[in-house]
């Protein structure tokens, strides 16, 4: 699909050793071909798209430096490492990223020895460095590791955990800071290039060195002497760069330089190289560089679709015009609810957009925060907030909400405080894959005490779900996760309560009882259909709540049912279905058979959502065939005995 004529070097780069023979006059024009590939390609199959444009020569100028895979490059959450991957004996593959039996869109251990450490999370690339450098020098190795954060990632707690330890431990490692912000005006490049050139200069180096070892034989003068020195050193870096707080923490900074001079960079490194000690280098790249459209969008084209390459705008869909986002209908739903009640906020963790509050922003901007990745904070910020009234909705996505269960539950839950909790991408959630699915929600948050745990099957449900929380369960805190992607399509209406923990039925039956939660509602009602077809007259419940069970259907059906089958688009192994079967063992006297379906204990790969589900059996075909199956397995067709001959208790 690549026509490599009209390319010099990157066909002949199957590895970084390929890159390291080349002559460094080569590298610009290397450069300019990884990127115009990367942008050929993304276009047309779609996957994060401008932070890796903005980290092409440094990426080039790392592996040509460094020699990986023996040096270790420790990436931040992946979206920056597809030059990387061309880089790394991936360019061909680069065409089924995020695509079922494809790359995937991060870095992964088993995919690649120069994927040295995997992440979709943010903020990780610092510890997991300086971890591998500890265990380097325990073991006697002799290797360079590297971590590249980028300046998001930097809002992040437990970065600034791991530097500090990194001042402690004071073993030799390397941080870049790829700070891809437009803040920083060219003539502080021009000041910056200057100072940190001459301090990472040999010359320089050799100066420092000479005044410390002159000193060091002055005795109390020479004490004097380099506490001045420092100071001066220390002084001028703080005037013209944003390196106190790093040298604060032990590290010794230079930068920020232009991160798209490549030349200036494999210079830069090769001396960083030798030094000892931690030390960090802040580069200033441009996100979406050399991509017209991603320049000027940086945010919506930060991870794109498949576009029209001319204009960026995304590739227009054919078929029929598609239900809400479960995101917007949110936003859309907070917007209305803080226009009748001040004491309502919305909080996120760097995805306004991604979760629907950028809705509630632009109505009022005062009454959204945006507390950068940093979950933990941001759970315990809500409980600030609620301690005084407030009425704080904390929008994170399932998967990024696990970074701040301690918070949940020592800092929320412990204390009995209203925050409402909005997961947003719950359950699989596509080509992002393992890193990203909201698999786990309702088994970790329904082992906590006082919380309240629903899933709505619809956006209107949704829309009551959030009322509902908000006014109606105020005993303490309150979750409610919903999938990535479109609504089912039903009108919406006026937001109205639900009756605490209380399910429905949606559709009657005799032979089996289906109970779903969630997106699976809908699929389950058209799994019954099918059925239907077979002679199988399933009863079809959406139990709304995980916490607490509506206990007094379950009794119902148990009395009227012998097989009872659950749905879930979460974790089997502690969620929704084992909530009903530990409260249907508890009553010894009844004879069910119960079938839990969910996810099995596995990560899911990435692929579309509808060929998860699809995989999972979670789509109506697949329910139907697990219901099938289950009846016939249990024997006899008890199903149609238990119709004729019910068993009265």
């Amino acid at each position: 699909m690549t026509d490599w004529s009209t390319y010099r070097y990157l066909p002949s780069i199957d590895s970084p050793a390929d890159l390291r023979k080349l002559p460094e006059s080569a590298l610009r024009e290397v450069c300019a071909e990884v990127r115009r590939y990367l942008i050929d390609v993304i276009t047309q199959v779609g996957g994060h798209f401008g932070a890796g444009l903005g980290v092409v020569e440094l990426t080039v100028a790392l592996h040509y430096v460094f020699n990986t895979p023996e040096d270790k490059l420790v990436w931040d959450t992946g979206h920056q490492g597809y030059p990387h991957k061309i880089l790394t004996g991936r360019r061909e593959q680069l065409w089924t990223i995020r695509q079922k039996g494809g790359i995937s869109g991060f870095l992964r251990r088993s995919e690649s020895p120069y994927d040295v450490f995997g992440a979709g999370h943010a903020s990780t690339s610092i510890s997991a460095a300086l971890g591998i450098a500890t265990a380097r020098d325990m073991l006697g190795k002799n290797f360079r590791v590297v971590a590249i954060i980028g300046d998001g990632a930097m809002t992040g707690g437990l970065a600034y955990e791991a530097m500090n330890n990194c001042g402690l431990q004071k073993r030799d490692l390397i941080v870049i800071l790829n700070d891809n912000r437009m803040s920083i005006a060219p003539n502080v490049w021009a000041l910056s290039n200057y100072f940190t050139q001459l301090f990472a200069s040999p010359l320089g180096l050799k100066a420092r060195k000479a005044a410390w070892e002159l000193t060091e034989r002055m005795d109390e003068i020479g004490d004097r002497l380099r506490r001045l020195l420092s100071r001066v050193e220390s002084g001028v870096k703080a005037v013209i760069t944003p390196g106190m707080l790093f040298e604060a923490l032990g590290f010794k900074y230079f930068g920020p330089v232009n991160g798209h001079n490549v030349h200036l960079l494999v210079r830069l490194l090769r001396t960083l190289k030798e030094m000892r000690g931690p030390v960090l280098l802040h580069v200033i790249t441009q996100k979406g560089k050399g991509y017209a459209p991603a320049e000027k969008d940086r945010q919506n084209l930060h991870a794109i679709g498949k576009i029209d390459k001319i204009t960026g705008k995304p590739l227009a869909s054919s078929g029929k015009a598609k239900a809400p986002l479960y995101q917007t209908v949110f936003g859309q739903a907070m917007v209305e609810l803080c226009e009748q009640d001040p004491r309502i906020v919305g909080i996120t963790a760097a995805m306004p957009d991604g979760t629907g509050l950028n809705i509630l922003q632009e109505h009022f901007p005062g009454r959204v925060f945006d507390v950068g990745i940093a979950e933990a904070h941001a759970v315990t910020f809500a409980a600030g907030l609620a301690t005084e009234g407030m009425l704080p909705v904390c929008a994170i996505y399932s998967t990024f909400l696990q970074r701040a269960f301690d918070q949940i539950v020592h800092d929320v839950a412990l204390q009995r405080l209203h925050v409402v909790f909005a997961l947003d991408r719950a359950g699989v959630v596509g080509q992002d894959g393992p890193t990203h699915h909201g698999m786990l929600d309702l088994a970790y948050l329904r082992i906590i005490p006082g919380m309240v745990v629903m899933a709505p099957k619809d956006e209107q449900e949704l829309r009551n779900m959030l009322y509902s929380a908000l006014y109606c369960y105020t005993d303490g805190p309150v979750a409610l996760r919903y999938p990535r992607g479109h609504g089912v399509g039903v009108p919406l209406g006026p937001m109205l309560p639900l009756p605490l923990g209380k399910a429905e039925v949606l559709r009657r039956g005799e032979d089996v009882a289906i109970l779903a939660i969630g997106k699976p509602v809908m699929e389950a009602v058209r799994a019954a259909e099918l059925l239907n077809e077979r002679g199988i007259r399933a009863e079809v419940i959406n139990a709304r709540f995980v916490k607490p069970l509506d206990t007094e259907l379950l009794d119902q059906l148990c009395e009227r049912f012998s097989f009872v089958v659950t749905v879930e688009d979460g974790q089997v192994l502690g969620g929704f279905g084992s909530a009903v079967l530990e409260y249907i063992g508890q009553r010894s006297a009844l004879r069910v058979h119960v079938r839990l379906h969910g996810i099995p204990d596995t990560f899911v790969e990435h692929a579309t959502p509808e060929e998860q589900y699809r995989e999972l059996r979670l789509d109506a075909e697949g329910i139907a065939e697990v219901v099938w199956e289950f009846l016939q397995r249990r024997g006899s067709h008890r199903w149609w005995t238990r119709r004729f001959f019910p068993i009265h208790r």
